[in-house]
């Protein structure tokens, strides 16, 4: 067993091997190396292939044999400094590898479809690899140090694949978004681990969480201090996982490929800020404090990403804030110490997100074959529609993913995200309200997203056959933006040009049983000539290269938890994924067992409130027009209830002008740092310039001046000198003696 151990250190260099041989290749034949850029793809899965069955076999042992490991060497050595590299297994290094070669594999052999056609293929899989084994090096680093460095290598290879087609402008300006936003984060994780061994005097995590527990027991530390030093190692932590406040770069990160997207949100970079925290809880326990702020931060993300959704057009910018909120659940339990649950999640979640994320790249590659590489089009929810019936294996895929995030039994996220929720109503029931509301939240925009996608018609085709369409073809608004129109005339108005209709809907008299009549004549359109495949070019199924990964990860999706799931043995009721973690956190009691009766009770809420999201989704999102349903009862309500339409209108537009607008986040961090850095950058160049050169040349000029007028009482005679001499003497005793 020992021996399987002791060449754990291989696994972060397997992946990096692809790396460098496309750059040496690049650097020695390049001409060969393009030439034969498809065949990098092989290499590229076969050593993440390789590198997963030796993490499977560790993951085995450690639920078998509860082993731990690790292993040290010296690297930099002074009289009074040694500072040691190395790795670590142990349970939580064993879950992430498993992850992170699990999706690594499949978003491999999903990219090698997806990216055939592009330019930069070998570039791309040169930069994968080295972002997998820059995330399987700080998985497995036992200290501070090497957790940083591999850190920030990979923020680095985020900087790199999100910018990946950088000569788009916007894809250069996210980068930089996300580069510069984990920095700031960063700069703050290297002040913590700074200070922690000016504490402590190592960087070892076992040793540094043992010594600064004895000092917060004994009070050799003051408490303030811990808590800042704490506090420090948590901000790289809130930037990595996009939790509030340094959530911003997430949605722009979406301008990358999206097989990094999937990568990014399932097994990589967001959840490394989750195994970090993971990592150091046994020392931010120690800190009620922290714990709190730790809870209330990630219940702050659940609830804004939650509410960012709802209005998203953008199919993998509406995924990207689902990530959002579901790291939020995440760092939420680890914050009121259900580390389990926590755990659990990010294994659930992975698999979820990372078959919605290349499920989503599967309609886009789609897409792209109508309207052209043109992600502003081939991401817009408000130009699909329809795509179930060209589409179905994505289709079934995707909604199996959507029920899963959604938290419907028996799918995978529904048994960690229920636990997460239970353990919010007993930490605190305020807690627990926010949580299972924005369980509810989660439902709707994930059913809004997959009923936009799949459902109704093709409204791309509906735009370019007719004309019809000015703006968005759908609101989130029900009753739209303006109270003095009814709900059909104001969608109406604003979609389709009054030259191309036989209705004035600027007329508020317009009876609206004649709008619903042409409405319905304009539906039936559909399945006539409107759909003739003489005239258009249509969606189609994905080849069976980008197939392949969504039915695994279905597959995981259906099953993977049952790693968490009680069983019986010996008598007693245990789950794997406790055996997994007793090591670590002595997760495992032996003499409990699960109630069943009071984990169904409390199942039934949570589903029941997934369920009436899914309701809700279903009646404002059911079908291309389904505003236009239930007309009757509509203008009945118009009419009879005019008070409150008008107040239900501005409640939905001030959600949907809150959530199109990203809660004003980023137009405030634009005018307070942005414009702000700027201005003063101004002043601070204004200063130098006229204050401080100023002063620079005036001394110089004066000097210029003095100099210019000395030169004409100088000629070289004794008796000016003598003169002048006396003279200035004269005038200083007068003035001396004059005084007093």
């Amino acid at each position: 067993m020992e021996g399987t151990y002791q060449y754990a250190w291989i696994i972060p260099f397997v992946p990096l091997i692809v790396t460098m041989l496309i750059g040496l290749g690049l650097l020695l034949i390049p001409t060969a190396t393009k030439n034969i850029r498809r065949i990098w793809a092989f290499p590229s899965i076969l050593l993440l292939t390789i590198v997963m069955a030796f993490s499977t076999k560790l993951s085995i042992q450690q639920i078998n044999s509860s082993f731990l490991y690790e292993y040290l060497w010296p690297w930099i050595i002074n009289s009074d400094f040694c500072l040691e590299v190395g790795y670590l297994i142990d349970p939580l290094t064993s879950i992430m590898l498993m992850l992170i070669t699990t999706v690594g594999i499949l978003v491999l052999i999903y990219s090698d479809g997806y990216m055939s056609h592009d330019q930069g293929y070998f570039r791309f899989f040169a930069y994968i690899s080295f972002f997998t084994a820059s995330m399987l090096g700080l998985v497995t680093s036992p200290n501070f140090i090497q957790l940083y460095i591999f850190w920030e290598l990979v923020g680095m290879c985020s900087y790199l694949l999100i910018g990946f087609w950088f000569t788009r402008p916007i894809a250069a300006t996210a980068c930089q978004k996300a580069f510069i936003t984990n920095r700031v984060a960063d700069f703050g994780l290297l002040v913590g681990i700074l200070g922690c061994y000016f504490m402590t005097g190592s960087f070892e995590f076992r040793d540094l969480c043992k010594i600064l527990n004895h000092f917060i027991h004994n009070n050799d530390i003051h408490s303030l201090f811990a808590m800042i030093l704490a506090l420090l190692l948590f901000l790289g932590a809130i930037a990595k996982s996009a939790q509030f406040p340094l959530h911003i770069w997430l949605p722009d990160a979406m301008e990358g490929p999206t097989p990094i997207s999937a990568l990014i949100h399932a097994a990589t970079m967001v959840a490394a800020g989750i195994f970090l925290v993971a990592r150091l809880f046994p020392l931010f326990e120690l800190i009620p404090y922290l714990m709190n702020m730790i809870s209330l931060i990630g219940l702050i993300t659940i609830l804004l990403g939650s509410t960012l959704a709802l209005a998203e057009r953008d199919i993998k910018k509406g995924l990207a804030y689902s990530t959002m909120s579901q790291l939020g659940y995440m760092m939420l339990a680890l914050g009121i110490g259900s580390y389990r649950a926590a755990l659990f999640h990010l294994i659930t979640h992975a698999y979820t997100k990372a078959l919605l994320f290349l499920g989503s790249g599967s309609i886009i590659h789609s897409m792209e074959a109508i309207v052209g590489y043109s992600p502003a089009k081939s991401q817009n929810m408000v130009l699909m529609g329809g795509l179930k019936r060209y589409m179905p294996i994505t289709k079934t895929t995707f909604l199996l993913g959507t029920l899963s995030l959604s938290g419907i039994p028996p799918l995978a996220c529904f048994w960690s995200k229920d636990e997460i929720l239970n353990d919010s109503w007993l930490y605190s029931p305020i807690f627990g309200v926010i949580a299972c509301y924005t369980a509810g939240l989660t439902a709707f925009y994930m059913f809004r997203l997959y009923l936009l996608t799949f459902e109704g018609h093709l409204r791309l085709h509906f735009q370019n056959y007719s004309g019809y369409l000015n703006g968005s073809l759908y609101s989130i608004s029900v009753w739209g933006k303006k109270g003095s129109k009814s709900v059909v005339r104001n969608f109406l108005a604003s979609t389709i040009n009054n030259d191309k209709n036989p209705f004035s809907f600027s007329n508020p008299t317009t009876n609206i049983y004649e709008i619903a009549g042409y409405v319905t004549k304009m539906q039936s359109s559909f399945s006539g000539s409107f759909l003739n495949k003489d005239h258009f070019l249509y969606p189609h199924e994905s080849d069976n290269t980008l197939l392949f990964p969504l039915i695994i990860l279905v597959a995981f999706t259906l099953f993977i938890e049952c790693i968490g799931v009680p069983f019986v043995q010996k008598g007693i009721e245990v789950d794997i994924l406790s055996k997994w973690l007793t090591p670590a956190m002595k997760l495992l009691h032996e003499n409990s067992s699960v109630d069943w009766y009071q984990f169904t009770t409390k199942a039934i809420y949570s589903v029941t409130i997934a369920c009436l999201g899914i309701y809700t989704a279903l009646l404002l999102y059911g079908s291309v027009y389904s505003p236009l349903q239930n007309l009757d009862f509509i203008n009945f309500f118009c009419q009879q209830y005019l008070r409150i339409r008008i107040l239900l209108e501005r409640i939905i537009n001030l959600i949907y002008n809150w959530s199109y607008n990203r809660a004003y986040i980023d137009l405030y961090y634009e005018k307070v740092f942005i414009k702000g850095i700027r201005g003063l950058s101004e002043i601070v160049h204004y200063f130098d310039q006229q204050v401080l050169d100023g002063i620079a040349n005036g001394i110089g000029i004066t000097s210029f001046f003095i100099g210019e007028g000395i030169k004409y009482f100088v000629g070289g005679r004794i008796s000016s000198y003598l003169f002048f001499y006396f003279f200035f003497v004269s005038i200083f005793l007068f003035l001396l003696f004059s005084h007093f």
